[in-house]
């Protein structure tokens, strides 16, 4: 007989939240150990290698302080911020049974006593597994009547204005910007956080390409790019439209392709009229010159691409920026060349069967009988400590929820709710998600999270700012251990993510963990004893003949995406001799089958159908400036993914330059006497953190600049979203993290 090999290696996908969705292939031991990770060469966009962050993988896999049991909180030990090392003296080891029996009792206790909506989930894309994001759970709280989570927190805003435009999220081909002969990234930290769109960019500018990078902050991509362009935060919107009047007055728009796929051009066309160069030059701190001069460059360049991210969304404003800015194409008609087009996201694309997955109707059994209240995520801190707390203590006049009404999902922050809409929240169980560290106006969630009458449940991989906090922790996988298939929201594959080694310890994956809590809930629906292996046939829809039924995915069978791990989509079958040109022929899903210049859907409810610059609240221009003058971004890690890898040493090796700094124009700083390497106190009127200074000539005057990481790492216990805002962006409800006002002065002073 034939010794087994020492090796094998597994397909898997990386599930964290980057546009990239990386193929991993594994290699495991023959003792069942990982011991290396690399990208699939095999995969157009991947080509073989991995990005920083998940090239070290195997750090967090095998990371000593990995959660690997459920534990319960000690009788007696008080939530709030724990000693990192040490959280596990303040929760006890317990099996799976006693830690599922007990919190299906108090989740059934809560609804009892309060009504099934004072349970809330709180999720978001600590993985994008189609399974892990949202299957099994959304069945489980479905069933049980607990309130919706409205997901804002990361991409609502900018999804919704893409729609608004466009009628779905399509893109230029992440393999198609090799061919671009200009590169427009707006907002876009390219080398930072999408990796896997750089070789194309390098290809195209070996072949001649210019690469221009419109960002307030000097990032990787900007730091290498042909031209930054240092905008003022919050002005996105005023430029896009200040390139539209030149554009349309120089007479280099596309009138064919206008006339033919848009509806309302000539509505833009006079609203542009007032957007001069020089009135958007003193908002955006551009000269007029450069703005002429970065309209025709864009307009004149053929092919020409625009990478938009997400950042740009995140302002008050942050809705109209992306409706502006998604328009440029249409009125260049970039769409029409191969290479040329623009792309927020692609994840329009893939049309899984959400319905099969999710179960929405099984809300019908629930106490309820009918769908549940929706409640903002990007207004937790209030959801904690405002919503239903007047209408239990009896008070007539309720205070308004900082949600969103149902009925206007996605149409700005009117039709607000009050509390007398639903109970408080007095269970909340979080999985896939740091709320403790990412949630903005972070002292607000923490007064949330430290209420006695809160049950807390958590299912994580790690000791966070959010288990200090919690009830019970319980143990979860990584997207080594257990089953997913995966989309994307940068490329046009659909991928199979195969379990490669067992879950360490006792960690067990969503699908696991909510398909048994309803059994001990005692529901019986016959869906909560699916396998994942069912729940991805489900949500690919695969019929008799062993193929999909979702559009666009009929070609794919479950055998060819376990031989090859990766099948593209049919738009993208055959990219040479059958390119996809996205809004290059219609109808398209919006009210006038049109790229919207002029918006139906706004118009109706009573809104500007057309984009506008508004300056934000908190701005330079707004009253607040006169008490806090400083505009701060609260950015990203590049090597971290949000709050996840924060905890880890090599990751936070890798950041070690900017974190827990503040950074400064040398000129703010003269004129408070701060000094490179100074102590500094960052302040609003809703929290301080302290920070060590460093200059930055790159940085506007006016703006500062700060790092996200975890709250119970820096010495005071809080993180930059101490100092954020729970005020919603003018589209899709979504966080305004890029709209804050601070003070700075050096500390003790």
């Amino acid at each position: 007989m034939a010794a087994s090999p020492p090796f094998r290696i597994v397909y898997t996908v990386c599930s964290h939240d980057c546009p990239d969705s990386c193929a991993v292939l594994v290699t495991v031991n023959e003792e069942g150990r990982a011991v290396k990770v690399e990208g699939d060469p095999s995969q157009p966009v991947t080509q073989g290698f991995l990005c920083g962050k998940v090239a070290k993988y195997l750090d967090r896999v095998y990371a000593p302080d990995r959660v690997l049991y459920p534990m319960r909180r000690r009788a007696g030990v008080a939530k709030g911020p724990l000693q990192r090392g040490r959280e596990h003296e303040a929760f006890k080891r317990v099996s799976w049974d006693e830690a599922l029996d007990a919190i299906a009792a108090r989740l059934q206790e809560t609804s009892d006593r309060y009504g099934p909506e004072s349970i809330l989930p709180y999720s978001y894309a600590g993985t994008i597994g189609v399974l892990g994001y949202g299957s099994m759970d959304r069945r489980f709280f479905h069933r049980l009547g607990a309130s919706q989570l409205d997901r804002t927190i990361c991409s609502e805003a900018g999804g919704q204005a893409w729609n608004l435009v466009y009628g779905k999220k399509f893109g230029t081909p992440t393999e198609d910007f090799r061919l671009a002969k200009l590169i427009l990234a707006w907002g876009a930290n390219i080398h930072g956080n999408n990796i896997h769109l750089w070789p194309f960019v390098e290809e195209a500018r070996r072949n001649g390409a210019r690469l221009i990078v419109i960002d307030p902050y000097r990032t990787r991509t900007a730091a290498v790019a042909d031209w930054h362009i240092a905008i003022r935060p919050g002005t996105d919107v005023a430029l896009a439209l200040g390139m539209m009047h030149v554009i349309l007055s120089e007479g280099l728009e596309d009138r064919a392709y206008i006339a033919e796929m848009t509806h309302g051009f000539e509505a833009l066309a006079e609203r542009v009229r007032e957007y001069t160069p020089e009135h958007v030059a003193a908002w955006t701190g551009m000269t007029p010159g450069e703005i002429e001069r970065l309209a025709r460059e864009y307009a004149t360049t053929r092919p020409a691409a625009l990478r938009l991210n997400y950042g740009v969304q995140r302002a008050e404003n942050g809705g109209a920026a992306v409706r502006a800015i998604a328009m440029l194409p249409a009125l260049t008609g970039a769409w029409k060349t191969r290479g040329g087009g623009g792309q927020l996201s692609t994840s329009g694309a893939f049309a899984w069967d959400k319905k099969a997955l999710e179960r929405p109707d099984l809300a019908l059994a629930s106490p309820l009988g009918r769908l549940a209240r929706v409640v903002n995520m990007s207004a937790l801190g209030q959801a904690l400590t405002d919503l239903g707390q007047a209408r239990e203590q009896g008070s007539k006049g309720a205070r308004e929820q900082k949600g969103r009404d149902q009925g206007t999902k996605g149409l700005g922050t009117e039709g607000l709710k009050t509390v007398d809409d639903g109970p408080a929240v007095h269970a909340l169980f979080v999985y896939n998600s740091n709320p403790g560290a990412v949630a903005p106006n972070h002292n607000a969630v923490r007064r949330g999270l430290e209420r006695d009458d809160l049950f807390t449940a958590l299912h994580e991989q790690f000791f966070t700012d959010t288990t200090d906090y919690a009830d019970f922790v319980l143990p979860a996988t990584t997207f080594l251990e257990h089953t997913d298939v995966q989309g994307a929201y940068g490329h046009y594959f659909v991928q199979l993510s195969q379990q490669a080694i067992e879950p360490r310890g006792e960690a067990r994956s969503n699908v696991w963990l909510f398909g048994q809590l309803a059994q001990r809930m005692g529901f019986t629906e016959a869906c909560f004893r699916d396998t994942p292996e069912e729940m991805i046939r489900q949500a690919l829809a695969i019929g008799a003949d062993g193929h999909s039924a979702n559009a666009g995915m009929e070609h794919i069978t479950m055998r060819e995406l376990e031989c090859a791990g990766h099948v593209p989509l049919a738009i993208h079958a055959d990219p040479e001799t059958r390119p996809f040109l996205p809004y290059t022929q219609g109808p398209l899903a919006t009210p006038s089958g049109k790229i919207e210049f002029y918006s139906e859907t706004l118009a109706a409810a009573g809104l500007d159908p057309l984009p506008g610059f508004v300056p934000p609240v908190e701005s330079r221009w707004g009253e607040a400036a006169k008490k806090f003058p400083l505009e701060l971004l609260a950015r990203k890690n590049d090597n971290y993914m949000n709050s996840t890898f924060a905890n880890l040493p090599g990751h936070r090796k890798m950041e070690a330059r900017t974190n827990q700094k503040l950074e400064m124009h040398p000129e703010d700083a003269t004129v408070r006497g701060l000094s490179e390497g100074d102590l500094v106190r960052v302040f609003n009127d809703r929290g301080t953190i302290e920070l060590t200074a460093i200059l930055n000539v790159h940085l506007p005057a006016g703006v500062v600049a700060a790092r996200l990481d975890w709250a119970k790492l820096h010495a005071g216990g809080a993180n930059v979203n101490a100092l954020t805002s729970e005020r919603l962006t003018d589209i899709g409800g979504g966080a305004t993290f890029y709209s804050t006002l601070v003070e700075v002065r050096k500390a003790g002073t």
